[in-house]
């Protein structure tokens, strides 16, 4: 009995051993198996990687023959088109210049003759310098007698000038304004004044604007003895071609309206000095001085002393310089 109990144990522990062997071997078996699974995929995967890079490697192959083959394909045609089209061109400028020489033998042998008109063009330039000659000496001539011309009417201008200023030429008693003493020698006023002499006016007209610039104008008073230039005459153009006649003796006009004449030699005439340069400016104070001393004089002045303070000052004072 015992042993049928022990044999019994030891079945059962063998069970379990067996059980237990069974199951490691099971689980080095799948481990074998994934493992041999891995390794058959790597290499798989190595074996098809190479024979893609393979064919790979012959795609490009293939490519670059082609490529080449169609782009040496494609320079023999441009080289085929650049050489035509340069013989095309080198046959143009053939062309070209065989007409050109063809139509200047042409021109030259039936249209015109060359030294023919080499010669005329050359009498034409000769033709041309005797021309801008005679021009250059016309306008030469033109400029001189411009200047005589503006010399003149200077000249002339000058003279009326004197004329109308005669009254300030100098005397022994006192010297003009063109004759300072602080001068060496007079001034050309001054002389062309000693020059001219004073002649009253044959007619009289309105001023105008070159007579307020001190140039004579066609409508201005004539003075006889005026300058004129010995080497071109000048022609005077008169308002009118009837001769002047004498002034009507009449009585003097009882009215503010003067006679012309008057009237010019008051403009010629050197004006006496006015009131305002004959007094001084202290002549205020001077007559109220008079008026003092004379207050115990006289009754005559006894009206004047009581006005001595209210003394009317002069007009000219308020805007005396």
């Amino acid at each position: 009995m015992a042993e049928l109990l022990k044999i019994r144990s030891e079945a059962e522990e063998f069970l379990k051993e067996y059980f237990l062997r069974n199951s490691q071997a099971e689980e080095n078996r799948q481990k074998e198996n994934q493992a041999a699974t891995r390794i058959q995929s790597w290499f798989r995967a190595c074996k098809v990687r190479a024979y893609l890079s393979h064919l790979h490697k012959k795609a490009i192959i293939i490519q670059k023959i082609w490529r080449g083959f169609t782009a040496r394909a494609r320079f023999r045609q441009m080289v085929k088109a650049a050489y035509f089209i340069m013989k095309m061109n080198f046959y143009e400028e053939m062309a070209v210049r065989i007409q050109r020489r063809w139509r200047g033998f042409f021109v030259r042998r039936y249209i015109h003759n060359f030294y023919a008109r080499k010669s005329y063009l050359e009498g034409l330039s000769r033709k041309n310098e005797l021309v801008r000659r005679e021009l250059d000496e016309f306008e030469e001539l033109q400029k001189r007698e411009r200047d005589c011309l503006e010399m003149i009417k200077e000249q002339t201008a000058k003279v009326y000038q004197a004329h109308r200023l005669h009254h300030l030429l100098s005397t022994k008693q006192c010297p003009g304004v063109f004759n300072s003493p602080f001068r060496p020698f007079p001034h050309e006023t001054e002389l062309l004044l000693r020059q001219v002499k004073y002649q009253a006016p044959t007619r009289l007209a309105p001023r105008g604007r070159a007579c307020l610039l001190g140039v004579p104008d066609s409508t201005a008073p004539s003075f006889p003895g005026s300058l004129r230039s010995p080497q071109i005459k000048t022609t005077r153009i008169c308002c009118s071609s009837r001769p002047v006649l004498p002034p009507i003796a009449s009585k003097k006009q009882q009215s503010l309206i003067r006679e012309p004449g008057e009237v010019w030699e008051q403009r010629v005439h050197c004006p006496d000095l006015t009131l305002r340069l004959q007094t001084s400016y202290t002549h205020l104070e001077e007559a109220q001085n008079q008026l003092r001393q004379h207050e115990g004089a006289g009754s005559m002045f006894h009206h004047l002393s009581h006005s001595s303070n209210s003394f009317p000052q002069p007009a000219y004072t308020k805007s005396f310089r």
